[in-house]
């Protein structure tokens, strides 16, 4: 069961990198969440590294919770969304995802 938590950091981890690539190629940020906090901390990666510390809080209230179900779901819905961001990110770079 440890690896459900290791997954969980690894996931924040790349949705961190695929994040910040996604700002640098100019895609803006969809949740209103981030950009506030993004804002508020005067830098991407300071808002994003916020809202992972945030994130690792509440991972480890369903670890130490016993709520591993729900962890589990959260490393799909993280999954989820590390897979969007590079689909964003291709997407803005070629106009398609199945550009050659």
């Amino acid at each position: 069961m440890p690896n459900l938590l290791a997954q969980f950091v690894y996931l924040q981890v790349l949705d961190v990198l695929t994040t910040l690539v996604f700002l640098a190629g100019g895609v803006s940020e969809v949740n209103p969440v981030i950009r506030l906090l993004v804002a508020g901390a005067g830098s991407p990666l300071g808002g994003l590294l916020a809202a992972k510390l945030l994130a690792l809080s509440l991972a480890g209230y369903c670890w130490w919770g016993d709520r591993r179900k729900l962890l589990v779901r959260v490393n799909v819905f993280y999954a989820a969304l590390v897979t969007w961001n590079l689909v964003a990110f291709l997407v803005s770079k070629t106009g398609t995802i199945f550009a050659a």
